[in-house]
């Protein structure tokens, strides 16, 4: 089976640093996580970066879309991959790579990001996880890169959710910990996947969600949720 850790960093330590930045990842590190979960799409002219919207407005305050900003214009506060992974390799961090496509995108932001991890990633470190929502992102990873691990992303557990994960040719299932039953996490963990939920930062859920054989917590208070199921 898939090994990760206990707990992962949701876009470094979103709840103490501005997510998916070199200072969230910094801060995770600093509260105890081992691995970070991040998010990764295109710029226009095709270069990945860190980032979860489609639009810079949230997190950046630029009422701009990705898909039509290149590298250049960017903000200074958005790290492409390659800093990232960077980062990682200076922090000694492993992370959940979610492949987050902009509509459209989906095979070329897998085989971009696949290429990039292939380029950059240091033997240093444990071998990501990639993860998608897009079934295609994680086909076209399994094509490419089959060396991999993938884990499908669920918004909750459905009936046909093994068919799903089969699809991709996942090893892992990271759904929402809020609308994960036990009867689910019984049924992931006996076919033989990891089972990541997110995002987790009370204390008391996640020792509950552990108990019904969770694997690992996704969170934006890594240091609170690793001492809760201390």
């Amino acid at each position: 089976m898939l090994q990760l850790p206990k707990v992962i960093g949701h876009r470094g330590a979103a709840a103490y640093a501005p997510e998916n930045t070199l200072a969230s990842f910094q801060e995770a590190r600093r509260r105890g996580a081992t691995w970070v979960e991040i998010d990764v799409k295109l710029t226009a002219d095709g270069v990945p970066i860190v980032m979860h919207d489609e639009s810079l407005k949230r997190t950046m305050g630029v009422d701009r879309l990705v898909a039509e900003t290149p590298r250049a214009d960017l903000p200074a506060g958005v790290p492409t991959f390659e800093q990232a992974i960077a980062c990682f390799a200076e922090l000694g961090l492993g992370c959940n790579v979610e492949i987050k496509p902009c509509e459209g995108r989906e095979v070329e932001t897998a085989h971009v990001a696949v290429a990039a991890l292939r380029r950059w990633w240091p033997a240093s470190l444990p071998q990501p996880l990639l993860s998608s929502f897009k079934a295609a992102s994680l086909v076209a990873a399994r094509e490419a890169a089959p060396e991999f691990a993938r884990a499908i992303l669920l918004g909750k557990i459905e009936e046909n959710w093994r068919a799903r994960a089969e699809e991709v040719g996942a090893q892992g299932v990271n759904t929402n910990g809020i609308k994960l039953t036990a009867p689910h996490a019984v049924d992931i963990r006996k076919a033989g996947y990891a089972l990541s939920v997110y995002t987790i930062d009370d204390g008391d859920v996640a020792k509950a969600l552990v108990g019904m054989g969770v694997d690992c917590i996704i969170t934006d208070a890594p240091d609170v949720i690793l001492a809760a199921i201390a």
